[in-house]
């Protein structure tokens, strides 16, 4: 679509508001800095990423089984905390 339309005129609001948003565009970009900054600050508090699990195991384990989320954070949980995850001691 032009920026202006045949008859001369500025384009309506449909007009200018129905293209697709693209990879580059500003708000697209601003979506992404805000999911890395909400992913970043989960890994600082602990809090493990379910859809990051999700997506790691569609493209590197195809034919596994997934983890329901209930599943995932227990196991998440009980490997941080549990007898058998890291200790100091």
């Amino acid at each position: 679509m032009s920026a202006v339309s045949d008859k001369g005129q500025a384009p309506s609001v449909a007009e200018t508001t129905a293209a697709p948003v693209t990879g580059d565009s500003p708000a697209q970009k601003l979506k992404g800095g805000i999911r890395a900054l909400r992913q970043a600050c989960r890994q600082v508090v602990g809090i493990p990423d379910y859809d990051r699990y999700v997506a790691h195991m569609a493209k590197h384990h195809p034919g596994d089984a997934v983890l329901s989320r209930e599943e995932f954070f227990t196991r998440t949980i009980d490997r941080k905390y549990g007898r058998s995850g890291p200790r100091c001691c």
